[in-house]
């Protein structure tokens, strides 16, 4: 995007920015070690509560996975939905993650009020505004430094996914300095990726050629991937105004398979290990069925029909960066076709105040 030179408008400057987000992230966690050094003090018994809503909410997929993974209880639940019907699962063992930009939004802020003086769970804030009505009431609070935002998700989601990895690295042992250079290393392998990406200029077009003139758009992946795949559906329904599905992709076979034609658009994050095959055997069918198909996968993987993007082996907590950019590019390429101000709202807003 380089080649552009001044950016057409403030959407697409803020993918291009992405790179940035990250690294100023990664170098926030050295700055807030005393931050992460408490949450090493937390009951390793306690359940660990992620909650958030929007990109918030979806940046919290890799870190509850790779908690469950290390053994480490862990729940993933919007913020509503833990205020009005599930508070019941707090107590003072517990640990609540709350990610929000603004630290502003009505849910989470109603959520932090609601936390009660006797048995109350520790409660970490992640957020980019550390004067912030979350951050005040917060036990600890982690900076995300992802900068100034006003469209759409990017930075925040990005550097959203660094400080959580570092969250979870802290919960499952790692030492504040190590999980402060592990992630400056890791924030800057996908920040070089991302570059790499982001520096041909034909992407966004060679995207919307082959997605943009479907009925039907859905996004599958599976564990950290979903970070993507249901952030990547949030921004096409934000920055283009078009249906867009996220889908687990298992959960995909499960009735929603009959969508497979020359109607659809699919994007495949086939980036875990675990799963890549089921989740190339899925491609290769949508393909067979007529749909257009994007591929996000690690490396050498060939797939007859479909469209190809490598990110390369990045670690999986902060992959997601780097999967979304195509679905980014898409839906920025995709609104200036149709005439619409690509990350303007017309509805909505960018910070929530009222549920």
């Amino acid at each position: 995007m380089k080649s552009l030179g001044n950016f057409p408008d403030p959407f697409l400057a803020e993918i291009a920015g992405q790179p940035g987000s990250l690294r100023r992230a990664a170098a926030g966690l050295t700055d807030q070690l005393e931050a992460i050094d408490r949450l090493s003090s937390i009951s390793p018994g306690g359940t660990v509560v992620f909650t958030g809503m929007g990109s918030s909410y979806d940046a919290c997929y890799p870190a509850v996975t790779e908690l469950a993974r290390a053994g480490r209880p862990a729940v993933h639940l919007g913020t509503a939905e833990l205020l009005h019907f599930r508070m019941g699962v707090l107590d003072q063992t517990s640990l609540v993650v709350a990610v929000s930009q603004s630290g502003e939004s009505a849910e989470i802020v109603r959520l932090a009020l609601a936390l009660p003086d006797a048995n109350r769970p520790t409660l970490l804030a992640i957020t980019n505004e550390a004067r912030s009505t979350l951050a005040s009431i917060a036990d600890v609070v982690l900076d995300t430094r992802a900068g100034r935002e006003t469209g759409p998700s990017t930075m925040t989601f990005a550097a959203s996914l660094v400080a959580l990895a570092g969250v979870a690295a802290s919960l499952t042992g790692t030492p504040p300095v190590d999980v402060a250079s592990r992630l400056a290393r890791e924030a800057e392998d996908a920040a070089s990726t991302l570059e790499r990406l982001l520096g041909d200029p034909s992407l966004p077009q060679q995207l919307a050629d082959r997605l943009g003139g479907r009925d039907a758009v859905v996004l599958l992946g599976r564990g950290p991937a979903r970070a993507a795949a249901e952030m990547g559906a949030l921004t096409l329904k934000e920055a283009v105004g078009m249906p867009a599905e996220s889908l687990e992709a298992a959960q995909f076979r499960h009735g929603p398979l009959e969508l497979a034609g020359p109607e659809l658009a699919a994007i495949v994050l086939a980036t875990e290990p675990e799963t890549i095959d089921l989740d190339l055997a899925l491609a290769a069918e949508l393909v067979a069925a007529g749909a257009a198909v994007l591929v996000v996968t690690r490396e050498g993987v060939a797939l007859a029909g479909a469209s190809r993007i490598e990110i390369g082996g990045l670690a999986r907590t902060i992959a997601p960066a780097v999967s979304i950019l195509p679905v980014q590019l898409l839906a920025w390429k995709l609104a200036t076709l149709r005439g619409r101000e690509p990350g303007a709202y017309v509805r909505a807003s960018k910070v929530t105040t009222h549920e």
